[in-house]
């Protein structure tokens, strides 16, 4: 990847600017004083921000759109056939695809801290920029979901601190340059690409290798302990809830609803108290990863401590949507079933009168070989709720439906489709009306509805929040 492509370019045009992972890298270009120009297809929240920073956008992919630009840049989503694109690879301009572009921004910074594991990433990633940016760093970030503090899910800062959620999908991450890498966890997902296990673990290895000075790792993880194996010349750092790890949470108490208190230790020293308002012992570890990566940066505790004390989570990670006639709705992107684990455990020790788990499965592939381990996750609520599977970019090649998820789940409720046509992302709502009718008529007071998945069921926990009846 040629590092200098951005020298001597003054236009550049994004296809797909109201993107999320678009608008962050908008926003730094922008403030780096390039002329930037955007189309996309639909009025959004983040196209009116883009707007508001003075960047034209044109509604609509045109090939006429890319007029004037000297480097153009595009999101993975934007299909082949696209008039626009065709025209950006036909006209001699540099085309780059947006996690190249990522990359590149990366190695502008010193001190890029790209957070990285196949769970958490999303929320470690806003814990330490709401941290940094608590603790007053005019920090960068790049950010899978929306972090009230910043306003979104990027931000344009002035320093030499970058914090990234760095996604290992078709080995996206490989093409960051991090200074700091942070590793989560490492299990078995996108198995449709790695093949694997193994192979991720080889992935994650070589986004380790990529650090330029650290990696702090989750000592607890034996996959992460893989992964790192054999990596020499940079500064190991451990996180983790036990004694051997360099930091590691103790004394850890559920107190109330989403907030857990623990002691937050470095080398069996007491750093002091943290309050957290996110719910699940998996966010306490979360927490520990961003203290680690906080405290190594140079940010003082009590900063580290009012920083994680106003965290109340990222868009769609355990976010309460509303509590309607005594019925909470909250909504999460856990998509995988060791996601789905942890969230629902902590959903059925908040003290509900009952969980309702409304789960859209998203892809084919990951339904197909993950099927027994989604039934036992979903099994952990009182009742599972399901919805159609969202191909997204796959074609049904696994005859896999919900029906075959639903009849390993006891007491699963689900809505039969026509199995003679293949399920498809065109229609509506996935049978989301019948899903919210049946919801609205057998939720109760003091029950928790919790919709999952990294699709468009969202949608429906927005749509409880105006059907439910008040009480």
């Amino acid at each position: 990847m040629n590092l200098n492509i951005l020298n001597g370019k003054k236009h550049i045009h994004f296809i797909g600017i109201g993107g999320s992972g678009m608008y962050p890298l908008a926003q730094i270009l922008h403030s780096w004083g390039y002329y930037l120009t955007g189309s996309d297809n639909n009025e959004t929240e983040t196209l009116e921000a883009v707007r508001k920073l003075g960047i034209p956008v044109m509604l609509g992919q045109r090939a006429e759109n890319i007029a004037g630009a000297d480097l153009i840049v595009h999101t993975a989503a934007i299909m082949a056939d696209n008039p626009e694109l065709i025209a950006a690879k036909a006209s001699g301009v540099p085309v780059l695809e947006r996690s190249e572009l990522l990359g590149i921004v990366t190695s502008k910074y010193d001190n890029a801290i790209c957070i990285c594991g196949t769970h958490g990433k999303t929320t470690t990633t806003s814990m330490a920029a709401q941290i940094l940016f608590t603790a007053g760093v005019d920090l960068s970030a790049f950010i899978g979901g929306k972090l009230p503090c910043i306003g979104g899910s990027g931000r344009a800062g002035k320093s030499d601190i970058m914090v990234c959620e760095s996604c290992e999908f078709v080995d996206t991450f490989l093409k960051l340059y991090p200074d700091v890498a942070v590793i989560l966890n490492v299990d078995a997902d996108h198995l449709d690409y790695f093949g694997t296990l193994e192979n991720v673990i080889k992935s994650f290895h070589k986004f380790a290798e990529k650090a330029s000075r650290t990696v702090i790792y989750n000592g607890n993880d034996s996959n992460t302990r893989k992964a790192v194996e054999g990596i020499s010349g940079k500064e190991m750092i451990t996180f983790g809830n036990t004694p051997d790890c360099d930091y590691y949470a103790a004394q850890v108490q559920h107190v109330s609803g989403m907030e857990t208190h623990f002691i937050a230790m470095h080398h069996d020293k007491p750093m002091g108290e943290i309050v957290l308002h996110v719910a699940g012992i998996h966010n306490v570890l979360n927490a520990m990863a961003a203290i680690a990566a906080a405290d190594h940066a140079g940010v003082p505790f009590d900063a580290i401590q009012k920083g994680l004390c106003e965290f109340r989570g990222a868009g769609r990670r355990f976010e309460k949507v509303a509590q309607v006639g005594g019925i909470t709705v909250v909504d999460d992107y856990a998509h995988h079933p060791a996601e789905l684990t942890v969230t629902l455990n902590a959903a059925k020790e908040m003290g509900y009168r009952h969980v309702w788990a409304v789960f859209q499965p998203f892809t084919f592939s990951r339904t197909a070989m993950l099927l027994d381990d989604f039934a036992k996750a979903l099994s952990i609520a009182d009742t599972a709720v399901l919805t159609d599977i969202m191909g997204s970019r796959e074609k049904n090649t696994y005859h896999i439906f919900t029906r075959n998820l639903a009849e390993k789940i006891p007491g699963c409720v689900w809505f039969p489709q026509d199995e003679t046509e293949e399920p498809n992302d065109t229609r509506k709502y996935h049978n989301f009306d019948q899903v919210c009718d049946y919801i609205c008529k057998h939720a109760q007071p003091g029950d928790l509805v919790i919709t999952l998945g990294c699709g468009d069921v969202y949608k429906i926990s927005r749509r409880l929040a105006k059907e439910l009846p008040q009480g």
